[in-house]
């Protein structure tokens, strides 16, 4: 299976300069975990539930004139639209990230695959990677208790 037949589609991106409450009110409104940001036409880092929460919440942060650029995850990893299921889970793995940005051969944006994309869509033999994932995260949880 290819990653475009898996992933989610019409993602739109937000800037850097966008107000840290518009984009958590985007997250609740949409039922999403993460938002891409883009500068320039191009993809400059992601914005996660965690990174608000972590980099912003926890710290302390004014959450009143705080940006996303204050708090993004900066670099940006993506996939191909073209790449197999397993390719993208591969690059999901070793970068310890649960969302990729999807380009097409051009480097323009065309979707988002998560992990929830791929549980809810792969067939079962892709399955094993998934699990390894979620196990990992499973066992930082443990020791983090």
């Amino acid at each position: 299976m290819l990653v475009k037949e898996a992933m989610t589609g019409k993602v739109r991106w937000h800037s850097p300069d966008t107000p840290i409450r518009e984009v958590a009110r985007v997250m609740r409104d949409e039922g999403i975990g993460c938002v891409p940001i883009g500068e320039n036409d191009r993809l400059v880092g992601m914005i996660t539930d965690r990174d608000i929460t972590c980099r912003a919440v926890a710290a302390g942060e004014s959450l009143d004139k705080l940006t996303c650029r204050a708090v993004m995850s900066p670099g940006i990893f993506f996939c191909f639209e073209d790449q197999t299921l397993e390719q993208a889970l591969g690059q999901m793995q070793e970068r310890q990230v649960h969302h990729l940005p999807v380009l097409n051969r051009q480097k323009r944006m065309t979707g988002l695959i998560s992990l929830g994309d791929v549980a809810l869509k792969a067939e079962s033999a892709i399955l094993a990677p998934l699990a390894k994932i979620a196990a990992r995260d499973a066992e930082r949880h443990l020791r983090a208790a």
